[in-house]
């Protein structure tokens, strides 16, 4: 039987929190959580996942990325970096961006990734838990930009799984690749919320569903 939680190959940021790990793992397992797949041994990446719907989605990705012992980083702006807060979302893997200024959010993003040894950026390209209209396709261009793969991690609360697609290279033609990804994500995706589902994915699903 394939292990509940794949072991993460040498290359990947590692938490390296063996007390977090055990005890993200214990409250998984009881909840009857699984991860079907394996990340890519890759020191650099930009993830992703779908479908939103739902507070809890964040708290099971963080859960599963802690059980994995993966140390995955999101931007948050720079003005809430102060004093012991500050140093508690680093110690949560985040990292300040500053928003307003020459560059933008995607060239800070594109200049970090390039600079780091080792960084994986996760990445929420619905935006919001509440039926997105579209997609917001600043993930592919910052993984094209610094030359990444892109990890697409989809959630199935039905089965709860979660899928871990094959790493994909962003190409020049960024909306043809989002529709791709999102027909092969409609495969393994059932959302807490199905009713909130960003109109892409719930497009796909559909897509899917036609006889």
């Amino acid at each position: 039987m394939a292990p509940r939680f794949p072991p993460l190959g040498p290359r990947i940021p590692r938490r390296r929190s063996g007390v977090w790990r055990g005890i993200a793992r214990g409250l998984l397992q009881l909840m009857g959580w699984r991860v079907v797949g394996s990340f890519p041994d890759v020191p650099k990446a930009v993830m992703i996942g779908a479908p939103h719907t739902s507070n809890l989605d964040g708290v099971i990705s963080l859960l599963l990325l802690t059980a994995m012992d993966l140390r995955a980083h999101t931007f948050i702006k720079d003005s809430a970096f102060i004093g012991p807060l500050g140093w508690l979302l680093r110690r949560l893997g985040a990292l300040p961006i500053r928003r307003g200024v020459s560059g933008g959010v995607i060239e800070q993003s594109i200049a970090a990734l390039r600079d780091a040894e080792q960084l994986w950026l996760l990445l929420a390209p619905e935006g919001t838990r509440q039926a997105a209209a579209q997609w917001k396709l600043g993930f592919h261009h910052i993984a094209r930009g610094a030359g990444v793969p892109v990890v697409i991690a989809v959630i199935d609360y039905r089965a709860k799984r979660v899928t871990l697609l094959p790493a994909r290279e962003a190409g020049p033609d960024a909306p043809a690749d989002l529709d791709a990804w999102l027909d092969e994500m409609a495969e393994h995706a059932l959302a807490r919320h199905p009713a909130r589902l960003s109109a892409p994915l719930a497009a796909a699903m559909a897509r899917r569903a036609e006889p």
